[in-house]
C-alpha cells in the first residue's frame, strides 16, 4: 500500500514537472495552475500599521480533506497574507497556508511573491510538512519589489499538486 502511494506521487511529480517543463520552454516564468489572479481584491489595511490584510481569491479547484485519497488531490491555499515595509525600503510578508499535509509524501513545500501578471517577485521555501499545525503562517524577508508594482499575489505550492489552490491578493504600502 505504501510503495503504491510513493509510486502514485513519483508519477504525479513526474507529469507536474513535464507539463512545466514545456510551459518553461515558451516563458521563463510558471504561470499560477488553475489559479484566478485577480487585480481587482480587496485588501484592507490594519489601523497605524504599515500592514495589508489579504483576500483569498477562489481557484477552480476546491481543496477537500474527507479521505486520505481527496488529501492527495487537495491543493495548498493561501488563506490570508500581510505585507510590511521595512525601513530600508524592502517588505516583509507573511502567508498563511492551508494544506492537506499527510507528511514527506504531500506537503506544502513553498508559497510565492507574484505581480498580477504572475511573474515571480520571491519564493519562501517549506522545507518539511505541516501536518498537525494547519493552517500555519510563515513569513519571507527582505523581499525588494519593484516600484512599479502596486499589487503583489500569494500562491503556494504542494510536493503533488504544485500551484493550483486558492491565492491571496495584496496591496503594496
Amino acid at each position: 500500500m505504501r510503495i503504491r502511494s510513493i509510486t502514485a506521487s513519483l508519477v504525479a511529480t513526474v507529469v507536474a514537472l513535464s507539463a512545466c517543463a514545456g510551459e518553461a520552454a515558451e516563458s521563463p516564468v510558471i504561470a499560477p495552475t488553475a489559479t484566478t489572479l485577480s487585480p481587482g481584491a480587496s485588501a484592507a489595511q490594519s489601523a497605524g500599521a504599515s500592514t495589508t490584510n489579504a483576500t483569498a481569491t477562489p481557484s477552480t479547484v476546491a481543496p477537500s480533506t474527507t479521505t486520505p485519497d481527496a488529501d492527495l488531490q487537495a491543493c495548498a491555499d493561501v488563506i490570508d497574507g500581510s505585507i510590511r515595509a521595512l525601513d530600508d525600503g524592502a517588505f516583509s510578508i507573511e502567508a498563511t497556508v492551508r494544506s492537506g499535509d499527510t507528511g514527506w509524501d504531500k506537503y506544502a513545500d513553498s508559497w510565492e511573491v507574484r505581480t498580477v501578471d504572475g511573474a515571480t517577485i520571491d519564493v519562501r521555501v517549506l522545507t518539511h510538512p505541516h501536518e498537525t499545525e494547519q493552517p500555519f503562517t510563515r513569513s519571507l524577508s527582505p523581499v525588494v519589489i519593484p516600484d512599479d508594482i502596486d499589487e503583489i499575489v500569494l500562491i503556494a505550492s504542494d510536493s503533488v499538486n504544485g500551484f493550483c489552490g486558492e491565492t491571496a491578493t495584496l496591496k503594496v504600502p
